[in-house]
């Protein structure tokens, strides 16, 4: 199949786009800036690349030329006027449409601990989660008038990013928390189960999507079969770090009073005990199975941060905020 991604180099793109490209896909990346000779992106040598921005239309339209494609997924896309444009400039030039979603626009509070696509859509606390069930709104307009098109929701999906709660992703300031001894605080009791999924495992699941008759529209999660709690999460990041963190549950009311900031990524998503049903991938991917339990591969994702050191970026804003989080007293 020819495929284009927009985006395509992301922290949960860049495995799919390895996996099509070994599965011998033709794969173009629209993107701004090449990626020829940036040894992170290792493994998308023999992707093809379109450079332009996605969000100057004129600009698109002139790069793709006549170019079609057999699916056309944009990893990018979080508000509604972004989704409108790709579907003024892909809806003909595609036989599938994907929009990749967030399984954070399932209802909060959850009404039950099993989520499946069936599961209502809402959630009041986290404008992203809002803005992304907006643009399923779109998606599903376009769908009604015939426009062939999937949407995805990944949940917590981690590869080159650390997913904690606090201090985390882009960030090494909650590793370097940890190293010092401190403290790391969970949210609630640390104990409720939530659903954490490595990117090569999400890519196992999406990629049999793509020209796949069944799921033209339909809508999909993707996601693990594991399930630890914020505790176990923090002491297999601890192990991969080489220190035994000491682990703080603290009621999600009271955090939010110390960092009202986190509101929408706490109330909107990680405070609540969160499993979901894979049965659905399966009617497309019988064989889909999550292999990389995060006991490993958070080592993968430790190492990636260590062999580059600029990427582990300490933040003294974030350093403060983790150290009143955990109760240390200010200087």
């Amino acid at each position: 199949m020819r495929i284009l991604f927009v985006g395509g180099t992301g922290n949960i793109s860049a495995s799919a786009s390895r996996l099509l490209l070994l599965q011998g896909h033709e794969l173009w990346l629209l993107h701004r800036t090449s990626i020829r000779g940036q040894k992170e992106f290792w493994g998308l040598e023999s992707a093809h690349e379109i450079l332009c921005d996605i969000h100057n239309e004129a600009q698109v339209l002139r790069a793709l030329g006549s170019m079609v494609f057999d699916a056309v997924v944009n990893w990018i896309a979080f508000v509604p006027a972004q989704v409108e444009q790709d579907l003024r400039i892909f809806a003909k030039r595609t036989a599938q449409y994907v929009f990749i979603s967030s399984a954070s626009a399932y209802l909060k509070p959850p009404r039950t601990t099993v989520i499946t696509e069936a599961t209502p859509l809402g959630n009041p606390y986290w404008s992203y989660s809002r803005d992304k069930i907006d643009c399923e709104t779109v998606v599903r307009k376009a769908m009604q008038e015939g426009i062939p098109a999937t949407i995805v929701r990944p949940s917590l999906t981690y590869d080159t990013v650390l997913p904690v709660p606090f201090g985390g992703w882009n960030e090494w300031s909650i590793v370097a928390h940890m190293q010092k001894g401190n403290p790391v605080v969970a949210p609630g009791d640390g104990a409720f189960p939530w659903t954490i999924t490595h990117s090569e495992d999400f890519a196992r699941g999406f990629a049999p999507l793509l020209g796949h008759p069944g799921a033209l529209g339909e809508d999909f999660h993707i996601t693990s079969d594991e399930h630890p709690t914020w505790t176990q999460i923090y002491e297999w990041l601890g192990e991969a770090i080489g220190c035994k963190p000491v682990v703080l549950p603290r009621p999600v009311g009271e955090i939010l009073r110390v960092e009202p900031q986190f509101e929408g990524t706490l109330l909107g998503d990680k405070a609540w005990p969160t499993i979901f049903d894979n049965s659905k991938i399966r009617t497309i991917a019988p064989d889909f199975k999550a292999i990389l339990p995060f006991r490993e591969g958070i080592k993968r994702t430790v190492q990636w941060f260590e062999t580059e050191k600029t990427r582990m970026r300490v933040l003294p804003g974030t350093m403060e905020m983790l150290e009143r989080l955990s109760g240390i007293p200010q200087d």
